[in-house]
């Protein structure tokens, strides 16, 4: 792969700064991005490597050879293991979204998506919405698993899209919690917005966009509990962010404060959160239709071991 070569001349102006914050405003690119290119060797000054924090001196010569990369933002074509399809309508396509895959490209990403397992499969979806986006009306994270419905038609994206705006869409999740919730069956009406330390994790927070989980516990194993979850509405992280601030993350669910032993005696390597089930008005026809998925392996087998008393 060629790699594209620009050197950089230290001006009075940087010296003393570090040569990520330098090389993110020269050259356009987030500090991570810039960090990761010193981490894997492709910034030099005199053929020596530079380090992310390394403070640069005024006169100097930064050579930066970054392996070309893809658009992070094609669709590529390709086949997913254990992508299900539960339905396949002249409106609609619903999948059975396995773990590990995005609903669509985005920077950073560099694993599989729904939009490129469904080009793949030779799925002709909607057209409508951004290029990386075209037929996704709602997302999963990538570490949840369960039911998605894409748009085939540019009149079913249209019409879906408002169904979830507008919140006429059932979306049912059944999640493991650690503990008990107290009470059994109850609401969390918290806002949730970005996480004030970090970037890539949500919160709690007053001004925060209205968020709104209805909950009920189905089984209580001591340690932990399955619920079911009813989302009024749709925000990043939701489910994870509400019963973490209740002190019940999801098992396994490392980054919002999970039990990391829990989370190795139960087998899991993510949250165990499927979307379960997925109701809502038929684009064409108006008739209610829903759309149900059983649990893959890894959560079932969490789930057994909390009811045979070894998690």
């Amino acid at each position: 792969m060629e790699a594209l070569h620009t050197r950089l001349d230290i001006t009075d102006a940087d010296a003393g700064s570090r040569a990520d914050a330098v090389l993110a405003r020269l050259l356009g690119v987030s500090r991570s991005t810039a960090a990761a290119w010193c981490g894997q060797g492709y910034v030099t000054a005199g053929g020596r490597p530079v380090g992310k924090s390394d403070r640069l001196t005024a006169g100097a010569a930064l050579d930066v050879d970054v392996p070309e990369q893809r658009d992070p933002l094609a669709v590529v074509p390709e086949t997913v293991d254990g992508l299900g399809i539960l339905a396949d309508d002249d409106e609609f396509v619903v999948i059975d979204k396995p773990v590990g895959v995005a609903a669509h490209p985005s920077p950073g990403w560099v694993g599989p998506t729904v939009v490129g397992a469904l080009a793949g499969a030779g799925f002709r979806i909607s057209t409508s919405g951004a290029a990386e986006r075209q037929g996704i009306v709602h997302r999963l994270d990538v570490g949840t698993s369960g039911v998605m419905v894409v748009a085939k038609t540019e009149h079913a994206y249209t019409l879906l899209k408002q169904a979830f705006k507008e919140r006429t869409v059932e979306k049912t999740y059944h999640a493991v919690v650690q503990g008990l919730p107290d009470p059994l069956t109850g609401t969390i009406d918290a806002p949730i917005g970005r996480h004030p330390g970090y970037d890539w994790r949500f919160a709690v927070i007053e001004d925060g966009r209205p968020s709104v989980t209805h909950y009920e516990v189905l089984e209580a194993f001591g340690r932990a509990s399955l619920v079911e979850v009813h989302l009024e509405t749709g925000r990043t992280h939701q489910i994870r962010v509400h019963f973490s601030a209740l002190r019940h993350p999801c098992a396994g669910d490392l980054t919002y404060g999970a039990d990391p032993r829990m989370a190795a005696e139960l087998g899991l390597t993510r949250q165990w959160l499927h979307a379960q089930k997925l109701g809502f008005h038929h684009p064409r026809t108006g008739e209610w239709t829903e759309y149900a998925s059983t649990y893959p392996d890894d959560l079932r087998y969490a789930l057994d071991a909390l009811r045979e008393g070894r998690g």
